[in-house]
C-alpha cells in the first residue's frame, strides 16, 4: 500500500500547487485590470514632454497638472505623453479648459495610441487618434497628423445637463479592439469602430494645449485601467 499512498500523496500536492498557482496567477490579473492613477500630485514623473523645447509650458500648479503661456497666447502644440504605451484601456481624467476666445483658437484634447515620429533635422511629431476639448470640438475624435476628423461627438444629453465650457468636467475615453467611445461627464458622446487594421492599436497616452489664444487647460485625477 505505500507506493500508492507515496503516488496519492504527490498527486494532491501536486493539485494543491495547481490551485495555489491559479490563485496567485487570477490575483495578478485582477491587480492588473485595477485603475491606475498617472498622477502623483507633486511631479511629472511618468510623463515626457513630445518636444523637450515646450516642457516650460508644463508645470504642477496646487496638484494640478496645468499647461499655459501665462498672459501670452500659445504659440505652438504641446503634448505631455505617458512613458508607457497603452492597447486596451480604460482612461479617466478631470479637465479644465479656459481662456479668452477674442485671443484667438482655444482647444485641447487627449491623444492616445498615439506614436511619437522623430527624424534627423525635425521636431518630434506625435501621431495617433485625439479624443477633442474645446469650443466647437468637444468630445469629437480626431486623428491627429494622420487623416483628421474621425466622428463628431453628439452632446445634446451633456448639454441638457447644463455643461459649462469653463468648469471642471471628467472625461473618459474606452478602447477596446477596434471600438473607441468617448464619455463627458459620464456620458457617452462619440463611438467609433476602426475599419483599418493597418492603424495601430497601441500607444502613448498624451495630454494637449493647441497653439492659439491666451489659453490654460488642467488635468487631474487621471486614472488608467488596462483592459
Amino acid at each position: 500500500m505505500l507506493p500508492t499512498l507515496l503516488s496519492l500523496s504527490l498527486t494532491q500536492c501536486s493539485e494543491a500547487e495547481k490551485e495555489t498557482k491559479d490563485a496567485k496567477d487570477q490575483k495578478t490579473s485582477e491587480e492588473a485590470k485595477k485603475a491606475v492613477e498617472l498622477f502623483d500630485h507633486k511631479t511629472l514623473k511618468g510623463w515626457k514632454t513630445v518636444n523637450p523645447n515646450f516642457a516650460k509650458y508644463w508645470s504642477v500648479v496646487d496638484g494640478v497638472i496645468t499647461v499655459s503661456n501665462g498672459k501670452e497666447k500659445m504659440p505652438t502644440n504641446t503634448y505631455l505623453a505617458t512613458e508607457k504605451d497603452y492597447e486596451d484601456f480604460e482612461f479617466t481624467c478631470k479637465f479644465r479648459l479656459t481662456g479668452d476666445h477674442a485671443t484667438g483658437f482655444i482647444n485641447s484634447g487627449v491623444q492616445y495610441r498615439s506614436n511619437i515620429h522623430t527624424a534627423e533635422g525635425k521636431a518630434p511629431k506625435i501621431v495617433g487618434y485625439q479624443a477633442d476639448l474645446g469650443k466647437g470640438y468637444w468630445g469629437n475624435i480626431y486623428d491627429e497628423h494622420r487623416r483628421g476628423h474621425l466622428v463628431k461627438a453628439n452632446l445634446t444629453e451633456v448639454l441638457k445637463q447644463g455643461f459649462k465650457e469653463e468648469a471642471w468636467g471628467t472625461y473618459k475615453i474606452v478602447c477596446q479592439g477596434d471600438h473607441h467611445q468617448v464619455y463627458i461627464n459620464g456620458l457617452l458622446v462619440a463611438d467609433y469602430t476602426e475599419k483599418d487594421a493597418k492603424m495601430p492599436k497601441k500607444g502613448v497616452i498624451a495630454l494637449q494645449l493647441h497653439s492659439g489664444g491666451v489659453a490654460k487647460m488642467e488635468y487631474k485625477d487621471i486614472f488608467v485601467k488596462e483592459l
